[in-house]
């Protein structure tokens, strides 16, 4: 088992190697290729679309998605408001 100490020493110089990275390089470098994969997903299959359109259709796609993951977060939120005894999370 981690003691509590080298735990937040841990942290710290982990922190501290993210900062330094983040001051050297661009951040959205090193998420690109993940965030392309993800966009792929919703890239429409249509092969008479132009680039410009599938690119449009790809980024509403996931604005869709997110809303709806955030429509049923809230629904989950407010079931679990509704819970008796049970204490609201923070």
């Amino acid at each position: 088992m981690i003691s509590p100490e080298l735990r937040r020493a841990r942290s710290f110089a982990g922190r501290i190697g993210s900062a330094v990275q983040r001051s050297r390089h661009d951040p959205l470098l090193y998420t690109q290729a993940g965030r392309s994969a993800f966009l792929a997903r919703f890239w429409p299959d249509d092969p008479t679309l132009t680039a410009e359109e599938a690119q449009r259709r790809a980024e509403a796609g996931l604005r869709a998605h997110m809303l709806k993951l955030s429509a049923r977060s809230a629904k989950s939120r407010a079931a679990r408001k509704q819970r008796p005894g049970k204490v609201a999370r923070k």
